[in-house]
């Protein structure tokens, strides 16, 4: 019979979480993981593998508690109301935690070696899922009317995406809930 695990496993994964987010994947190391799950190595390695596989837990539950505001946003009855929410939700979070600003998507895309190669790419992936269903809501939009005929969607979408990124470089660069608020209000001033 193996041992019992002495610890929390979801303690440790948000703790995780909270260093990836400061530091970003390539900028964490496991002696910083084990310091801030207060878990050895062994443990760390035991419940959730190496860095890379611990990264992709952490991302999983950033998507799943962090960023629940993007699905949501996708059962608002209009495209601007959708977008409101989405713009909205990231300006709260990227300034929520004054020690996590920013997002921990991009700023594992922003900065990588060959070696973190897979963790970029499954970001780009998973940033290009967001714009797909992003996409498809405001397909779905000008067919019940809510968009103008003449509505690219494609690029209403990544406009929407690119406003957002750039939100989170900003808020890692300092500014203040109130300038993200601001820039949002102009990205909304511009909906079709």
């Amino acid at each position: 019979m193996g041992r019992q695990r002495e610890f929390d496993v979801d303690q440790a994964l948000e703790a995780a979480l909270g260093v990836f987010w400061r530091k970003g994947y390539e900028g964490t190391s496991y002696t910083d993981l084990t310091q801030a799950t207060g878990v050895e190595r062994p443990g760390l390695y035991s419940a959730f593998g190496n860095k890379e596989a611990l990264f992709r837990r952490a991302l999983e539950r950033y998507y799943e508690v962090y960023l629940a505001f993007f699905p949501e946003a996708m059962l608002q009855p209009t495209s601007r109301q959708v977008v409101e929410h989405i713009l909205r939700g990231v300006a709260e979070l990227n300034t929520r935690y004054p020690d996590r600003r920013g997002c921990l998507g991009i700023q594992g895309v922003l900065a990588g070696s060959d070696d973190a190669e897979p963790i970029r790419q499954a970001l780009i992936e998973a940033r290009a899922e967001g714009e797909t269903a992003l996409r498809e809501r405001f397909e779905r939009a000008k067919a019940e009317g809510d968009l103008p005929e003449s509505a690219n969607c494609a690029a209403l979408a990544a406009f929407i995406m690119a406003v957002t990124h750039g939100m989170a470089v900003q808020a890692k660069a300092g500014f203040s809930r109130e300038t993200l608020e601001a820039v949002a209000d102009q990205a909304l001033s511009t909906w079709p």
